[in-house]
C-alpha cells in the first residue's frame, strides 16, 4: 500500500495495488460524482495496468504537502480546503495548463470536452472512489505515521517495478 496526501488532513488515501483488480469502478463512481456521466476521461482518477508486473494501480492526486500546482497557478485558482485537500475554483481557473506542467505525477487533467482542467478534490472530505472501491483497493483513513512500513513498501515498489536494482 501506499499513501496519497497527508500534511494538514485529518484523512488520507491509502492505494493498495494488491487489492486492485483493474475493474474501473473507482474512475466511472469519480466521473459520475462530478459530472454525472461514465466517462473515465474525465474521471480525476486513472487506473494504470502494469502488465509486465501483473498488477493495477489506481493513480489520483497526492495531495502534496508543497503542492506545486498551487504555487504555480497565476491566479490563485488552487488552494486548500477545510478538510487539508488541494482544491481548484473553476471560476477562477484561466486554463493556462501550469499546474498540469507542474504535477510531477501528471495528476492534473484537461478535459477537451467541458474545456476545464480538473483534479481529485477528496469529494469534499467522501471520496467516492474509496467508498465505492469493491475490492478494498483505496481506503480513506486517518494517516498512520509508521515510516518504517512505508520504506518497506517503497522498496517493494522499487522491486516490482525494476528500479534501483
Amino acid at each position: 500500500m501506499f499513501f496519497a496526501g497527508k500534511g494538514t488532513m485529518s484523512k488520507q488515501l491509502i492505494i493498495k495495488p494488491e487489492k486492485c483488480v483493474g475493474c474501473r469502478t473507482c474512475e466511472l463512481v469519480c466521473s459520475f460524482g462530478h459530472t454525472e456521466q461514465f466517462n473515465p476521461c474525465l474521471s480525476a482518477v486513472t487506473v494504470m495496468d502494469y502488465e509486465q508486473a501483473a498488477v493495477s494501480i489506481p493513480i489520483m492526486c497526492l495531495q502534496c504537502d508543497e503542492a506545486p500546482c498551487l504555487k504555480v497557478c497565476p491566479v490563485g485558482a488552487i488552494s486548500r480546503n477545510e478538510n487539508g485537500a488541494v482544491v481548484m475554483n473553476a471560476q477562477k481557473c484561466i486554463v493556462c495548463k501550469m499546474c498540469q506542467n507542474a504535477c510531477p505525477l501528471g495528476n492534473i487533467s484537461y478535459s477537451p470536452i467541458t474545456r476545464k482542467v480538473f483534479k481529485c478534490d477528496l469529494c469534499d472530505g467522501d471520496p467516492k472512489c474509496a467508498k465505492f472501491c469493491p475490492w478494498g483497493a483505496i481506503e480513506y483513513v486517518e494517516p498512520q505515521e509508521d515510516l518504517d512500513r512505508k520504506k518497506a513498501v517503497a522498496e517493494s515498489f522499487k522491486e516490482v517495478f525494476g528500479e534501483g536494482a
